[in-house]
């Protein structure tokens, strides 16, 4: 009645049976991001390529354990990202054919020898090799498409033409004109082509924003191949090249210029910004010619590093708590690995001869590598010299324990290193993988065969092994 309400407990009756129906929609509810994604960038999360999956297969070739293959258009050596039950990746295609690439990682060096010894000065051969290794920009109208494929069954979901014209530059023999692996945040994909433009696309393939960025020429040519890279709210891309070097952040939603660029630390480089999250701060690792320098996430240095290699291509990881460094250049005075330690601030240079620091936990100076990024794993550091030899340092005090030839290898490498199930993968640009044991002796195992040039990375998503060739996509999967 109106002078007897009911009882509490009645009244609690609708409004636990609504709670209860909202929890359940909620639960139920499909989100864009619900979990982060498998494979978001260049090396995977964090940017250490390893995973704790058993059942990632340790055999593969284009027949043994393919779930899928699929052919990709075009040339690119961009590596494969995952998010959303798709796999990310882009491609450069023109109807004028195109200079196919050439495996080696000297660039010419004996034809460069023959023109000295025909009387060229070692700059008038270098030069003239460049010439002849490069394409030039004005020869093509390119496509640059960034494609979908479904996870479970290899199928081209969608394509999207980001740009079409002349690239912004040459390109060397081995390079692509689509080589920037593009990151996802498990919401949108940022894709960068160094000295062309930024982009953002859905995860299904909406266009968002982009920003077109000022073409400058790079070092002998070569073209351009550092990947972007997230923080929580920015897209950090870093171009470093022969006349206006920079770091840049752009807002992930809407793709506005987060302040003023910076200048990054030198000549040309093709190394990838590494987002450094520690205990103390998060701070933005930028690796140029020569020099390395660590931003707070406002763009201000935090510290500085000098006396690193001429032509820097592998990125920087973390790794036990530490930052790693690491650079080395044929030939070059300075081809160190560091490991840095959090919170550093300052001038990290060292002297000559010196190998730790207060801010240095330890430092080779000769043992850095010149295109493939090392592997943390188990303690260790692996790194794989692209003329085909395998070390092994402890990671926390530098000692070398192992040091081989890649048996049976032609001696080039390009793709990254990365493990699980206690095994090292290296892959060699004929498209072979050299398994290792990761263990105290370092046991050459067996070798996977896919017959065709590859220097893309691979890309893990649970049981799945994703790996890039020149034509094709694979996805490897044990039955």
């Amino acid at each position: 009645s109106a002078s007897h309400p009911p009882a509490p407990s009645l009244l609690l009756v609708p409004l636990l049976i609504a709670t209860l129906l909202i929890a359940t929609l909620l639960i139920a509810a499909p989100t864009t991001a619900a979990t982060d994604p498998p494979w978001p960038g260049f090396r995977g999360p964090a940017a250490v390529p390893t995973s704790t999956n058993d059942h990632l297969p340790l055999h593969w070739s284009t027949t043994q354990n393919v779930e899928w293959k699929t052919d990709v258009p075009g040339l690119g050596w961009s590596s494969p990202i995952i998010a959303d039950g798709k796999v990310f990746l882009t491609t450069a295609t023109s109807q004028t054919p195109m200079k196919q690439p050439e495996k080696g990682t000297d660039f010419s060096n004996e034809y460069r020898a023959q023109l000295v010894e025909d009387g060229k000065s070692a700059q008038e051969a270098w030069d003239i090799g460049a010439v002849r290794d490069m394409e030039y920009p004005h020869e093509i109208a390119v496509d640059y498409l960034l494609l979908a494929y479904d996870l479970e069954t290899g199928k081209e979901l969608w394509r999207r033409v980001f740009f079409h014209g002349p690239p912004p530059g040459g390109r060397n023999r081995k390079n692509s004109y689509a080589s920037e692996t593009p990151v996802t945040d498990g919401e949108g994909i940022f894709i960068h082509i160094g000295n062309l433009g930024v982009w953002a696309y859905s995860l299904e393939g909406e266009l968002r924003w982009q920003v077109r960025l000022n073409a400058h020429p790079m070092f002998g040519g070569f073209g351009t191949g550092g990947s972007p890279a997230l923080t929580d709210d920015e897209v950090i891309v870093l171009n470093d090249n022969e006349k206006n070097q920079f770091i840049a952040g752009f807002a992930k939603d809407d793709g506005r210029d987060v302040g003023a660029p910076v200048g990054a630390p030198g000549r040309s480089a093709w190394t990838t910004p590494f987002v450094w999250r520690s205990k103390e701060r998060t701070e933005i690792v930028a690796q140029g010619s020569y020099t390395v320098i660590s931003y707070d996430t406002q763009g201000r240095e935090l510290w500085r590093m000098e006396k690193n290699s001429w032509l820097p291509a592998p990125s920087p990881f973390a790794y036990d708590g530490h930052l790693f460094l690491t650079s080395g250049v044929h030939g070059d005075k300075y081809r160190p690995i560091s490991a840095i330690r959090p919170g550093s601030s300052g001038d990290l240079t060292l002297d000559d001869g010196a190998t730790q620091s207060e801010h240095i936990r330890w430092s080779d100076p000769r043992a850095g590598t010149y295109i493939p990024t090392p592997v943390p794993y188990r303690g260790s550091i692996w790194v794989l010299y692209d003329r085909g030899i395998l070390a092994r340092y402890d990671a926390a005090t530098g000692q070398r324990l192992f040091r081989a030839r890649i048996e049976g290898s032609g001696g080039a490498f390009t793709t990254s290193p990365w493990a699980y199930r206690g095994k090292i993968f290296a892959t060699d640009e004929d498209g072979t993988t050299f398994v290792f044991e990761a263990g105290d002796d370092s046991k050459q195992l067996h070798t996977n065969e896919l017959d065709e040039m590859t220097l893309a990375s691979p890309a893990m998503a649970e049981d799945r092994l994703i790996m890039r060739t020149k034509t094709k996509l694979y996805s490897f999967r044990t039955p």
